[in-house]
């Protein structure tokens, strides 16, 4: 287990902090005084800079940050899937770590599995349980 590095940990504080309610609430009350202070500051070049300025740079930051937390979420639900695969007697282990493959390879996998899909719904529709585990 490799420990987590102070970029990972950074990255799930802000996504944490960043997702709450009151921090919503914060962002659109800026936002709100920005567009009343406008007459004040006579719509100016300035006052419209401030508000792009600031909404980039925390945008620009905050992609990265989420990014990083999407990645480690899709990472652990991979390994929890492929260790449900693994433990499970009649899996097929070809099925771990899929998303690996490249395209083609994944294609393949997945017109074999609609086939599958297709033979159920039309024993299903004679009557047949669709249940069971056949060989893809």
């Amino acid at each position: 287990m490799r420990p987590t590095t102070w970029y990972s940990k950074l990255a799930k504080g802000a996504a944490h902090f960043c997702g709450r309610p009151k921090i919503f609430a914060l962002a659109a009350a800026i936002i709100v005084l920005w567009a009343i202070s406008g007459p004040l500051f006579g719509f100016s070049n300035t006052w419209q800079l401030i508000i792009n300025t600031i909404t980039t740079t925390v945008t620009f930051l905050m992609v990265f940050l989420i990014q990083n937390t999407q990645n480690r979420d899709t990472e652990a639900i991979q390994l929890k899937l492929d260790e449900l695969i693994r433990a499970t007697k009649g899996a097929h282990n070809a099925l771990l770590d899929l998303e690996e493959l490249d395209d083609e390879s994944l294609q393949d996998f997945l017109r074999r599995y609609e086939h599958l899909a297709t033979v159920a719904r039309e024993e299903l529709a004679h009557g047949v349980k669709d249940t069971g585990t056949p060989e893809a």
